[in-house]
């Protein structure tokens, strides 16, 4: 794959390496919202089919892009908590058991489990990292999969660690959560559209992912898989649009206990939203074009001199077997302070990220090698 930078409006004199932050919008995601804006103009012209046709193209897309079997399987929502709270709504009640997060894991995957477990007394717990960084993915999986027992509920984690890209086996975990009946959900916010996700074959419960970072979409709107194990479950919204025979709209006020089939239910209010759903629409057209394969290897090849190169000055990076490729962090040098490292990234115009205890870089394929090389000559002068 070629450079697609041209897709954007990136200024030249700037270095964003940051996707994992906020991802650019394409030219196309743009003028898709700004017709969304300019449709209001003329309402009349918004029908009771536009309230449904684009909210079950945006699912198609998206079990396209994850391999789900059936669209019905895709809810739309508005953030990841959203999502993640839902399933936290549906667990069943099992005080004798755990539910197993990772260290320093995103909050909107904490959080709903922390709730769960005060209501419940459930147990939670955390499998932290290893202390030594040699083969320190290797290992911190090996303790996560030891973990997963009998008396775990469920393993709510990333596809990857979003602090330095630590690659997780949720192929391996998903199998051994089946084995001793736990439930598997996975926040793929910093991972499903950049990195290929099959659903088939991990099989988890539950995939919730935001849609402002690698699914290249506006804010406040996500997209999230829901298994057959969730498909009976209470939303946390009853909306009107949710329920059954809803396009029919002038026999709303018969009302009806049922819900439209599939994962419908877990639909956010206003789901229809015309300008953020178009957005979304033309994000993963671009990602189904381009293909995650094809992100994750441009990543690879585009960062492979600064990540074999880093090392030699004192900076440490996940081995290549556990990482992900457009998400890494880059551990400093003891003697390197880094907020004396992130003012002189801003002079440059490179933006990263501080996470945890790394300098997240997160690459995508508007990125060149002026991008990359700006960033790897300010980290070997600053040694």
């Amino acid at each position: 794959m070629d450079c697609q930078k041209y897709l954007f409006s990136l200024p030249d004199d700037h270095h964003y390496l940051n996707c994992a932050y906020f991802s650019p919008l394409l030219k196309s995601v743009e003028e898709a919202g700004i017709h969304g804006v300019q449709q209001k103009q003329e309402p009349w012209h918004t029908t009771s089919a536009h309230f449904f046709n684009q909210s079950n193209v945006l699912r198609s897309l998206f079990a396209r892009l994850t391999h789900a079997e059936h669209a019905n399987n895709i809810a739309i929502i508005p953030s990841a908590s959203y999502g993640l709270s839902t399933i936290a709504k549906n667990l069943p009640a099992k005080s004798s058991k755990k539910i197993i997060i990772v260290g320093e894991q995103f909050p909107s995957n904490v959080y709903p489990w922390m709730r769960y477990c005060q209501n419940s007394g459930c147990k939670l717990q955390i499998i932290e990292p290893p202390a030594q960084f040699e083969n320190r993915g290797h290992k911190w999986n090996e303790h996560i999969l030891d973990a997963i027992d009998s008396s775990t509920l469920m393993v709510a984690i990333g596809h990857i660690h979003w602090t330095d890209g630590t690659l997780f086996d949720i192929e391996a975990m998903g199998k051994r959560a089946r084995e001793v009946g736990a439930y598997l959900v996975i926040d793929g916010t910093q991972s499903v559209g950049a990195l290929p996700f099959d659903i088939q074959t991990i099989k988890p419960d539950a995939l919730i992912c935001a849609g402002y970072k690698w699914l290249m979409g506006p804010y406040s709107i996500g997209l999230g898989y829901f298994s057959e194990r969730f498909l009976n479950g209470i939303p946390l919204e009853e909306g009107w649009i949710e329920r059954k025979d809803s396009e029919n709209f002038a026999r709303l006020v018969n009302y009806t206990d049922e819900y439209q089939p599939g994962a419908v239910r877990y639909d956010v209010g206003e789901r229809s939203n015309f300008i953020l759903v178009p957005m979304l629409i033309k994000a993963l057209e671009q990602l189904l074009e381009w293909q995650p394969a094809n992100i994750q290897q441009y990543c690879r090849q585009l960062t492979s001199d600064l990540t074999e190169q880093l090392p030699q000055y004192g900076y440490r990076i996940e081995d290549p077997d556990w990482r992900a490729h457009h998400l890494f962090g880059i551990h400093l040098p003891d003697h390197i302070n880094v907020n004396n490292l992130q003012q002189k990234l801003t002079r440059n115009n490179i933006h990263v990220s501080v996470r945890g205890s790394a300098l997240r870089v997160s690459p995508h394929v508007y990125n060149n090698e002026k991008d990359i090389a700006a960033l790897q000559q300010t980290l070997i002068s600053s040694v």
